[in-house]
């Protein structure tokens, strides 16, 4: 049998082993290459001063260790003080037996050679999706002439034979609806900023979700009544909140579940740029169900545009959302295991010179 060293040195991705302090306790050659720096130099050190991510990575990072759960993050940058940034996916995993130590592997996405922040998680789902876009619209027209010849049709048709033209107009309608949302995808406006209450955004969406598609959900609020105001575009973020709800009432399937909604404060929730500055971003939402998580192919890749765990899935909306919260310069991750998803959102607070005059 192969051992754990060999395996180590061959992972093809830069690998970091992490103490319970956040020190490096080990790295394989691909992440010596990575941060053009040796395994000596690295051993030792706090990881977030060797590794620079534009990400607020570390208190998701510190709550993957504390609940014992994986994280995934995609399109961040990251690089060290040796090299300059490429955009990566992230994966952190608790080391199993290992009690507080953390697994981290970086994986730079390559696309023509190395990709650099031009191409930002915004753009390269707009590009993805951008020829989908330009052919809804002529695709659009004549579907509307097949439906309406199949009505036409299904008007001299014996009862018996109705179930093919209700086919076809049924699935007809089926694809216009993909298409609507691939031009809602590619025409989502600027946000329209302003100081908005999260909670009210919240309870709108709740009551929706309640009365429709989360019927058969139970949805329990978690809110902390101090949270300060948040600068965003009220209707967009409602859409997001609502997209998360629907995926989860949808994962749960008919027999139901608990869907938890919180929202929280944290000082300390910087988003961190390769270049040392940072923006802060202390509000908080989560949407947690108990469903039975993101299917593992599909977890490092869920915001991308048509990626979908379900059956007959568009994989637009959590594209859309990725795309929101990135157009409000926050910041969204999600950490899944069978019975516990959490998609988590960092907002900005208002700015001191738009908070409402009393």
């Amino acid at each position: 049998m192969t051992d754990g060293n060999a395996i180590w040195a061959s992972l093809p991705v830069p690998a970091f082993l992490i103490d319970g302090e956040d020190r490096i306790a080990d790295i394989n050659s691909a992440a010596e290459g990575f941060l053009n720096t040796s395994k000596r130099a690295a051993v030792g050190q706090p990881v977030w001063d060797v590794v620079a991510i534009d990400a607020p990575i570390e208190e998701a990072f510190a709550r993957s260790r504390r609940e014992g759960t994986p994280l995934f993050v995609n399109d961040i940058d990251v690089g060290s003080g040796q090299r300059a940034p490429l955009q990566c996916a992230v994966q952190v995993a608790p080391l199993q037996g290992a009690p507080g130590e953390m697994l981290m592997l970086v994986s730079p996405r390559e696309l023509a050679g190395r990709m650099t922040r031009t191409q930002s998680s915004k753009s390269a789902a707009q590009s993805a999706i951008g020829m989908a876009e330009m052919l809804a619209h002529e695709i659009k027209n004549p579907l509307a002439g097949i439906t309406g010849a199949a009505q036409l049709i299904s008007m001299n048709l014996p009862q018996e034979d109705l179930e093919l033209t209700d086919l076809i107009v049924e699935e007809s309608r089926r694809i216009v609806k993909l298409l609507e949302q691939v031009e809602q995808f590619g025409n989502l406006q600027t946000p329209d900023f302003k100081a908005i209450n999260l909670h009210d955004i919240l309870d709108r969406a709740r009551r929706s979700a309640a009365l429709g598609f989360g019927a058969h959900m139970r949805i329990v609020e978690d809110y902390d009544p101090s949270l300060p105001l948040a600068w965003g575009d009220a209707d967009q973020l409602l859409q997001v909140v609502l997209n998360l709800l629907k995926n989860a009432s949808e994962a749960a399937g008919k027999k139901g579940g608990t869907i938890r909604i919180r929202s929280f404060y944290e000082h300390s929730f910087r988003l961190r740029r390769s270049d040392g500055t940072g923006k802060s971003l202390p509000l908080q939402i989560e949407i947690i169900d108990d469903g039975p998580g993101l299917p593992p192919g599909i977890r490092d890749e869920v915001f991308d545009p048509f990626v979908s765990g379900r059956e007959n899935g568009t994989g637009l909306g959590l594209a859309l959302v990725s795309k929101i919260i990135s157009d409000h310069n926050g910041w969204i991750s999600v950490s899944s295991v069978p019975g516990k998803t959490v998609f988590r959102i960092s907002l900005s607070r208002v700015p001191r010179d738009s908070e409402p005059k009393e």
